[in-house]
């Protein structure tokens, strides 16, 4: 299966009543329904019990406790967490590049710099995983940085640079809103 890993820092805590805050939030509650529905979707790391800001020190049971990149310096408490973070399971490569690019997340992505902070490090990171493996929140830190810096390998890769499960570049046609969403050589399930 594919893991992935997604990691931004916002420009105010999630706590911030403000307008575009509050439009960020709603917005990911709507996309990760969305998401849910998505063929090719496995699952998403989700705390055992919800609130808003409140990602450290959460149980999230299978999925490892909760880690940020090194180069996040934002706040760690629910009043001033200032990060989006996922981690998710999914059958191929394919479907997660088209609920990516797709649907509510699309419509996000155009919204990314309204609500994020251009912070020259990568937004998200792939990597496989053996059937049954659930990849924990260090994993997905771990991946990030190693992508950050030394670039993509089989190890930890990006949709635009991309590989199969057995470490061979796998060849994807135009990512994006006007790209044509197949993947040729989509890699063996699993």
């Amino acid at each position: 299966h594919l893991a992935l890993y997604t990691f931004g820092v916002l420009k105010s805590p999630l706590a911030d009543p403000a307008r575009l805050t509050q439009e960020f939030y709603e917005s990911g509650e709507a996309v990760y329904r969305e998401i849910g529905q998505h063929p090719g979707y496995i699952a998403h790391a989700e705390p055992a019990e919800h609130s808003r800001g409140a990602l450290f020190g959460s149980d999230w049971g299978a999925w490892g406790e909760f880690a940020v990149p090194a180069w996040y310096g934002k706040g760690r408490t629910a009043e001033t967490t200032a990060l989006a973070a996922t981690l998710s399971l999914w059958t191929d490569l394919g479907s997660a590049i088209d609920a990516v690019y797709t649907g509510l997340h699309r419509v996000a992505l155009n919204r990314r710099h309204d609500w994020f902070e251009r912070t020259g490090h990568p937004s998200h990171v792939s990597w496989w995983v053996a059937d049954g493996a659930i990849p924990t929140w260090q994993d997905g830190v771990t991946r990030l940085e190693h992508l950050h810096d030394h670039g993509y390998a089989p190890h930890a890769f990006t949709f635009h640079h991309s590989f199969d499960p057995a470490g061979t570049p796998a060849r994807l046609k135009g990512i994006g809103p006007k790209g044509d969403m197949s993947v040729p050589d989509s890699p063996p399930r699993g």
